[in-house]
């Protein structure tokens, strides 16, 4: 049996429905990541979720087009933010003098409680944390696609030979 070489993704019916698919599994994980504070769920998971829509994107249609979606670089300077963002918010939380790291020093008023403003920094922190989830969980991805890529690419110039 003749194994498929090449890198052209699946059929148009599976890459229509898997973007639109993509579309809503992007809405829901950032809809996970700024209710995170109020909900279960937050970072992590709407960050996995965020992940698994590019994903699929490029499962659907093959390495070179689904990267173009996302690509690496663009993932390494989002993983970069995020983590840089994060640990802005914790120093700032030292900013007065006895300060304590990562404290939440914007207030919430009474009347905001149990809104999507609600949370102080808790919110921003969230979003941090989530694009250095989402990031860091598709790089991993395409890291692994890339050694699998090449080693069934050895394989088959192995088998030419």
């Amino acid at each position: 049996m003749k194994e498929n070489t090449d890198d052209s993704g699946l059929g148009a019916i599976v890459q229509t429905v898997a973007r639109w698919l993509a579309g809503l599994i992007l809405t829901y994980g950032v809809y996970v990541i700024l209710h995170g504070h109020l909900t279960p769920g937050g970072a992590f998971e709407g960050g996995v979720i965020v992940a698994g829509a590019f994903i699929l994107l490029t499962l659907a249609s093959g390495q070179s087009p689904g990267t173009g979606q996302f690509r690496r670089r663009a993932a390494v300077a989002f993983n970069s933010a995020g983590i840089l963002l994060f640990l802005a918010l914790a120093w700032a939380g030292m900013g007065g003098i006895g300060g304590v790291f990562f404290q939440n020093f914007v207030g919430t008023p009474e009347a905001a409680r149990f809104t999507l403003l609600s949370g102080g920094t808790i919110p921003v922190s969230n979003i941090a944390l989530g694009l250095l989830v989402a990031s860091s969980l598709f790089l991993v991805f395409a890291v692994l696609a890339a050694f699998q890529f090449a080693a069934g690419r050895g394989e088959r110039q192995g088998d030419e030979q």
